[in-house]
């Protein structure tokens, strides 16, 4: 697949450049806040995943005239993560009540603790409409556009199979996933308040511009402050790993890795000397130089991917030409969405031709 200049140009700057972590290797202890910058902290939650933690933020806000503090994320729902909570706000609220909880996406550890949270402090939830409307969907047991099968067939499982995951304890597996989603998200509020794309939110005297990002997520989330010069980028800007973007079940022609691409070109005009906050990983500066990598990373799959495509392929086929790693089955299941995601990608832009073929399995071949 031929390169675009910036790409080509990305590619080579990520040889002489590196990320600064202003920081270093400090870190918030469980349970406790850093301060980034004026009324910002940063706070931390362990996840039981290989990627082990999530990033949280604490905002002091004045809301309705009330001084407090405003979440950004909420951690997933269990007994851990609860309890760490509790430690935050004994410790490092000085005594102000939580006034909202924004939310910048809808996956799991972003908005498990939400209905929680709201429900504990009786304040509102805000997040996009895609993502509340989803987390909404998959969190009731009839969900199931990213676990493992729903009521009547399709789900995950019959998704990967068509893709030519065809081993047995894998579906099997999967299959039993059904309720992943709904076990780190029993619940949403009730009511949420929508926050759109280029709206300024007005938090502690400082606006927050709302930068909606796509293809991680349904409608994503980053909120940027130009006063304070810090960027909250969820899952949109990592600075150590690239983020997952994976096609679903419920949208199996879906093209979210052109929608990722695409979103990354949002950010480059913001100041290349902004404090980005990752929801994983440290804080870091050369926000533009990520960029670049992300798109130079994305360019080498693609690359990789059409080699593998030179004889008809399926993702199951692709999965050890993206991923140089063994995977347990969490692990699998989004690297099938993602390689489907690069399928679906040079598919679109007719590098590949698909074929469904007698045994019912989709295979990508060069066009």
């Amino acid at each position: 697949m031929k390169k675009s200049d910036p790409s080509s140009t990305a590619h080579h700057a990520t040889k002489t450049e590196t990320l600064h972590y202003p920081l270093a290797d400090a870190l918030p202890d469980v349970g406790s806040t850093l301060e980034l910058a004026p009324g910002v902290r940063w706070l931390r939650m362990r996840l039981p995943f290989a990627l082990d933690h999530i990033n949280l933020w604490l905002l002091r806000d004045v809301f309705e005239g009330v001084e407090g503090w405003t979440i950004v994320d909420c951690g997933i729902a269990n007994d851990e993560t609860k309890a760490s909570w509790e430690q935050i706000f004994t410790n490092e609220l000085g005594g102000l009540p939580v006034l909202r909880v924004i939310v910048t996406h809808m996956h799991p550890d972003h908005i498990g603790l939400a209905q929680w949270l709201c429900e504990k402090w009786q304040v509102p939830l805000w997040i996009s409409m895609t993502d509340y409307l989803t987390a909404q969907w998959l969190s009731h047991k009839e969900g199931g556009a990213a676990v493992g099968a729903r009521a009547g067939g399709g789900g995950s499982a019959d998704h990967f199979q068509k893709h030519g995951l065809n081993a047995p304890e894998d579906l099997e597996k999967i299959r039993g996933r059904s309720n992943y989603y709904s076990n780190m998200v029993p619940g949403v509020p009730r009511q949420y308040r929508r926050i759109i794309e280029g709206e300024m939110i007005l938090i502690g005297g400082h606006e927050w511009q709302v930068i909606m990002g796509f293809g991680h997520a349904p409608e994503h989330a980053s909120l940027f402050c130009r006063a304070l010069g810090v960027l909250i980028a969820g899952d949109m800007l990592l600075p150590r790993i690239s983020t997952n973007v994976s096609v679903y079940d419920a949208d199996p022609d879906a093209d979210p890795l052109g929608l990722y691409l695409s979103s990354l070109d949002r950010y480059l005009p913001l100041p290349d000397d902004t404090l980005v906050l990752p929801s994983h990983g440290k804080p870091f500066t050369g926000m533009k130089l990520r960029v670049a990598q992300l798109k130079a990373h994305h360019d080498d799959r693609l690359a990789e991917t059409i080699s593998a495509c030179q004889k008809p392929a399926t993702a199951r086929d692709i999965i050890p030409v993206l991923f140089k790693r063994e995977l347990d089955i969490h692990q699998m299941t989004f690297a099938m969405g993602e390689a489907i995601a690069h399928l679906n990608y040079l598919l679109r832009r007719g590098v590949l031709r698909r074929q469904l073929c007698e045994d019912g399995v989709l295979r990508f071949s060069v066009a």
